[in-house]
């Protein structure tokens, strides 16, 4: 079964696209030459991400053990935080468009009254103070009627 693994490439001192744009040839003939399946390489505002396929995760670290791949992973924009590596599809595989709002799932309660004992918030107030058994007593006489 092929395995799907991740390069992100963030902006830093340059942009990741002039990045890809010197070395993704390269990067994508190295994939090739060792055995990817498949690849895709996928622009942003933030970076770039190289989707790259292989039959097996032995292939894949063979490819990522080259000299010409660590090499041009080692001149991405930003050295220190600009490049994730992962198994899996891009993570902004999320839909492109922002989802429209809609109505809360739930049970479709409603508030019920407050009881006719209770006049007002005050009353209210000190019903939830007074102990748990009062309390109980209350809402049983109230829901009785």
């Amino acid at each position: 079964m092929a395995i799907w693994m991740s390069l992100e490439i963030f902006d830093g001192d340059t942009t990741a696209s002039s990045w890809a744009e010197i070395f993704g040839d390269a990067l994508t003939e190295a994939a090739l030459a060792g055995g990817a399946l498949d690849w895709a390489w996928h622009h942003h505002d933030w970076g770039v991400i190289f989707e790259v396929s292989f039959p097996d995760e032995a292939t894949w670290e063979r490819f990522r053990a080259t000299p010409l791949v660590g090499a041009t992973l080692d001149a991405v924009p930003d050295p220190v935080s600009g490049l994730l590596v992962y198994r899996g599809r891009g993570g902004s595989s999320g839909r492109p468009i922002p989802r429209r709002p809609r109505p809360f799932a739930g049970s479709g309660a409603a508030a019920l009254p407050l009881p006719e004992e209770l006049k007002g918030p005050r009353d209210l107030w000190e019903l939830l103070r007074e102990p748990l058994p009062r309390r109980i007593g209350v809402a049983t006489s109230v829901c009785a009627r």
